[in-house]
């Protein structure tokens, strides 16, 4: 790959910048990345948690190096805030249970701390700012110190203006808004925009989050999911009192938190569980010539203040479990959060098997922010090759699945109920 040969990044999420970055930092002078806003996907919010906490020893190593520097680096100062971090389940037998096993063994393979929390009511004398049931009963899990959350807008927006300094070029609105590559004898030559323009290059990189199947083929390798998120606001007071609140995880259910984010006065929630699909409308399909689970095409950059019912009660409920003084009151918002699901939970880092010139970077399946600092850099060496072959083999873009059915059983970190459907452009349930 010379290093003037134009390189278009479809995607201007953490994937596009994050190779966009690392290319231009190796010194490919013509790389362009197109987006409907820059950034854009769901990265720009105000956290996402950091941890190496991983039942995988690749993951684990990945983001203890990622981890080592957000720490460190005076890039992310006021963007990486440290906090001890709580992953516990109270089902016997339970995924999540087996999941924190294997997560204990491999830190203490490495010989990395961790503490045992005995039951809820240790959790709650190492840290007083949880009032809760915690996961009882039945409570089983630890802590780790050695944790964090980055302000995950000012992160990704720190990532694009690295690029902007070293020389990337964007295009966003419609003309930045992919909706088909063209090509010939497998070979792509453009990518076609909402717009109706065409950008040509000899190289593209399809980094699209949750759009990423609408405009290729992914053959059962990835499932677009939205999970639900809550923002509660805070009194000063409040602010205060719960500023050493620790980041908790139940993998049971799926429910986690934040500390507050000092900044915006919102205490953060989320479920990382299995999520809701949703069917493109008949003018979506129109346009992208797929019948795939999706976002809306026409989203706004501000996520709608909505989720399902459902969803809105199992935030209330976990909570309840840590902080039940305000689980009887009102959301500030709400709002759904898109994943790129593969089966396993795996990244997805190849080339596609219908485009020679086509490197697929995305599958981040709700895990993947952590890895900001280190991710474009296996990206960039897949695409020359000098991956190791058990990560090109770990990351690699399978077509056995496409004939498999309901095959997303993750890493073993989801809980909650099933996945089920949503319906229309404003993301409401299927009645």
């Amino acid at each position: 790959m010379d290093k003037t040969d134009r390189i278009l990044i479809v995607g201007a999420g953490l994937f596009g910048l994050a190779t966009a970055r690392q290319l231009a930092s190796e010194g490919h002078q013509n790389i362009t990345v197109i987006d409907r806003h820059v950034p854009d996907g769901s990265s720009v919010d105000i956290s996402r948690v950091i941890r190496f906490d991983y039942a995988d020893d690749v993951y684990l190593g990945m983001a203890l190096d990622a981890y080592q520097k957000w720490s460190i680096s005076p890039k992310y100062k006021d963007i990486f805030f440290p906090s001890p971090f709580i992953l516990s389940a109270n089902s016997i037998g339970s995924l999540g249970r087996s999941y924190i096993n294997k997560c204990t063994a491999s830190l203490t393979e490495r010989g990395l701390p961790w503490k045992v929390l005995e039951d809820a009511k240790a959790a709650k004398e190492l840290y007083p700012s949880l009032t809760g049931t915690l996961a009882e009963p039945n409570f089983v899990g630890y802590t780790n110190t050695q944790a964090g959350w980055v302000d995950s807008s000012k992160a990704i927006s720190q990532l694009r203006d690295d690029c902007l300094e070293l020389g990337v070029s964007f295009i966003s609105g419609s003309a930045g808004t992919a909706v088909k590559f063209e090509d010939k004898d497998g070979q792509i030559w453009a990518v076609r925009t909402f717009a109706g323009t065409l950008i040509e290059g000899e190289h593209f990189i399809l980094a699209a989050g949750a759009w990423a199947s609408s405009i290729v083929p992914f053959y059962g390798s990835v499932l677009a999911t939205a999970q639900v998120v809550g923002y509660m606001r805070l009194t000063d007071a409040e602010l205060e009192r719960y500023r050493e609140l620790p980041i908790s995880i139940n993998f049971s259910t799926g429910w986690f938190n934040f500390p507050p984010h000092q900044e915006s006065k919102l205490l953060k929630m989320a479920i990382h569980g299995w999520g809701y699909t949703r069917s493109p409308e008949p003018e979506e399909k129109a346009t992208i010539k797929a019948d795939v689970s999706m976002p809306p095409l026409k989203a706004p950059r501000e996520r709608a203040n909505f989720v399902p019912k459902d969803g809105e009660n199992r935030l209330k409920e976990g909570l309840r479990e840590i902080l039940p003084e305000l689980a009887d009151r009102p959301f500030e918002r709400t709002a759904v959060c898109w994943y790129t699901d593969t089966p396993s939970g795996d990244f997805i880092m190849d080339f596609h098997p219908d485009y020679k010139n086509l490197m697929v970077a995305g599958g981040g399946s709700g895990h993947a922010f952590k890895f900001l600092p280190v991710l474009g850099e296996y990206v960039t060496l897949r695409m020359k090759g000098l991956l190791p072959e058990s990560l090109a083999n770990k990351w690699r873009l399978r077509k056995d699945y496409q004939n498999g059915s309901n095959l997303f059983g993750g890493d073993g970190s989801r809980g909650g109920p099933e996945r089920q459907n949503l319906f229309s452009d404003e993301i409401k349930p299927r009645l």
